[in-house]
């Protein structure tokens, strides 16, 4: 017998090429599928893991097949068959003719990965996000299943050791294989028990698109574009709720700059030199509509021609806003600042100032405190945003963006070498290509000024 004939290095590219985009494309659906299916979130993981390994082992020589979702399903589903065989013999309880005809009856309901998608990807969040687990667990879980990050990326968004957080997703997963959840969605009546919950998973998604860390890819505009899916159907389902709103008119703003956040040669470009031109205006339209339908009368004016709602003091009085909401409100503020200024020079640097204040005193978060740092900079000089990174790299001492902005200031105050030596320190944290090549580019300006 001969071996399979080496696959050439196009073809290998070409292959893992393929792999890595239904990755993107079908990692959760699969996840959401196995479990729906046999209610073993255990075996679902690993099953599609162990299927994704024989796409990379199988494809270059076999060729990409035409329907990759439908080939990984495949092999995903008969490795879980294979471990409920295995269990079955084991525990000696029943025939695996049985097993095999059950799960296979279950299993036939369900051959394009991509059918129903808006459901199975909510019913997965809410499984994801059941009260039976500790919150912190709930927000790591899912984003393990639903965006399939990696447990480095995850401790990296989540500003937590990766031991810990390894830790932590085989202990959420056990409480969830072991507590009989039922993997569907809540009666309408529960939903809101676990809304806050999934609306931070639906932010930290889409953040992890825009920070994704190691690797060649600087963006994931899929995950940005996933996230305001995601939302719209959470709006169908649970209309009218302030954090969904505030989420969505944030993720909007957000997004709207996705065009520009690099340039052609995939290098970082900061924001007050983006093209706004290219900025998705209907995007901030939209946002901007939707901060003003649910301005409370203390808030600021988004931007200088932002409506009024007069129903707002009516609507209010009925409604009971979470402090995420508040949160998110705040954070859609001020990136409604920086999308209505027709000019960087535009940027009301006082009102974002005042809006991070408030962001702190809710939150006392130190990543606000640094986004603080920066508008007070703005607004009153460097010297005033450097008394505001006293104490930050304690309160987040892997961040890279604490010794990088402190370096910016440091520049513009006057302090070269001390700028410097902050930028090489920055450049010990950072993994981000991107913003690894940005930080590189100021300390070599600043070295040869």
């Amino acid at each position: 017998m001969t071996d399979a004939p080496a696959p050439t290095t196009s073809a290998a590219a070409v292959a893992a090429a393929a792999v890595a985009e239904a990755w993107h494309a079908h990692w959760s659906r699969l996840i959401g599928l196995l479990i729906g299916q046999f209610a073993r979130p255990d075996l679902a993981e690993d099953a599609v893991s162990d299927a994704f390994e024989s796409a990379a082992k199988h494809w270059p020589v076999d060729g990409i097949p035409t329907n990759p979702g439908a080939w990984l399903l495949t092999a995903a589903r008969r490795r879980v068959l294979d471990r409920l065989r295995s269990e079955s013999v084991l525990r000696r309880k029943e025939p695996l003719m049985v097993v095999d005809d059950e799960m296979r009856a279950l299993a036939a309901a369900a051959v394009d990965p991509g059918a129903h998608v808006a459901d199975e990807q909510l019913r997965l969040v809410f499984t994801c996000c059941h009260p039976a687990l500790a919150p912190d667990d709930r927000v790591a879980l899912t984003l393990r299943f639903v965006v399939g990050l990696s447990t480095a990326e995850i401790a990296r968004l989540l500003l937590v050791q990766e031991t810990a957080m390894a830790a932590r997703l085989t202990r959420a997963k056990k409480r969830l294989a072991s507590s009989g959840i039922p993997f569907a969605t809540p009666p309408a009546a529960r939903l809101d028990e676990r809304l806050d919950v999934v609306a931070t998973v639906v932010y930290l998604a889409f953040t992890s698109g825009y920070h994704p860390g190691v690797g060649d890819v600087p963006l994931r505009v899929d995950l940005g574009d996933e996230a305001i899916r995601l939302l719209r159907v959470l709006d169908d389902l649970l209309p009218g709720r302030d954090v969904v709103r505030a989420l969505l008119a944030l993720l909007l703003l957000q997004h709207s700059r996705r065009d520009t956040r690099l340039d052609a040669e995939g290098r970082l470009v900061l924001l007050p030199d983006q093209d706004r031109s290219r900025w998705h205006r209907d995007e901030i339209a939209e946002a901007v509509a939707l901060l003003a339908s649910r301005a409370p009368a203390t808030s600021p004016a988004v931007g200088p021609e932002a409506p009024a709602s007069p129903d707002d003091e009516v609507d209010r009085s009925a409604r009971r806003t979470s402090a995420l909401a508040q949160e998110y409100r705040l954070q859609a503020l001020i990136a409604a600042e920086h999308a209505t200024a027709p000019a960087a020079a535009d940027t009301r640097w006082d009102v974002i100032a005042a809006l991070y204040a408030d962001l702190e005193a809710l939150t006392e978060s130190p990543v606000v405190r640094l986004a603080r740092a920066v508008a007070v900079a703005e607004a009153s000089g460097p010297e005033a945003g450097l008394q505001l990174l006293d104490g930050l790299e304690d309160a987040l001492p892997r961040h890279h963006r604490v010794p990088a902005v402190r370096a910016e200031l440091l520049t513009r105050a006057g302090h070269p070498a001390a700028a410097a030596a902050a930028y090489r320190q920055a450049l010990t944290l950072v993994s981000n290509p991107a913003e690894r090549h940005h930080l590189e580019t100021r300390l070599a300006a600043l070295q040869e000024a």
